[in-house]
């Protein structure tokens, strides 16, 4: 019964970041921490790292707090929340920057439909180069409009 109830927390966990992601997307990033997430719309600098890199950290944070909580034994559901966080953000990490921004050279080949659909989503969503008006949404969900065969 444990196994159930950590996989249903485990996958509540996953796609509860998603609607993180699009929160700290649209309220924080393009709010009151632009300062952090500009580089990313328009690169100032030569460095592989961008400032916004510090979001990632932070999530990598609440995660490995999750499962040292579970670990010292202070809250029980601390591993399949964590795992939730961390899987998300390595399924992140892989959409948003390895195929979308090619941070590493990997899925270039990659021309289904909705990969062609992410893209674009991505793409339109970087027009905009200022902290107004960039449309926001999540990794995970992104609206049919953008999906064309």
């Amino acid at each position: 019964m444990q196994t159930v109830l950590w996989t249903l927390i485990f996958l509540a966990t996953y796609c509860f970041m998603e609607f993180m992601a699009w929160f700290t997307h649209k309220y924080v990033m393009h709010g009151f921490l632009w300062s952090l997430h500009k580089d990313h719309h328009k690169k100032d600098h030569d460095s592989w790292f961008e400032r916004n890199d510090v979001f990632f950290v932070f999530y990598a944070v609440v995660s490995i707090g999750c499962f040292l909580l579970w670990k010292y034994h202070i809250f029980w559901a601390g591993l399949p929340i964590g795992a939730g966080i961390f899987a998300y953000g390595l399924s992140y990490f892989l959409v948003h920057d390895i195929f979308i921004h090619q941070r590493f050279k990997l899925f270039r080949n990659v021309n289904n439909w909705y990969a062609k659909g992410v893209r674009r989503a991505h793409k339109i969503h970087h027009k905009h180069i200022n902290k107004e008006k960039g449309e926001c949404f999540g990794m995970l969900f992104v609206p049919f409009k953008y999906f064309k065969k």
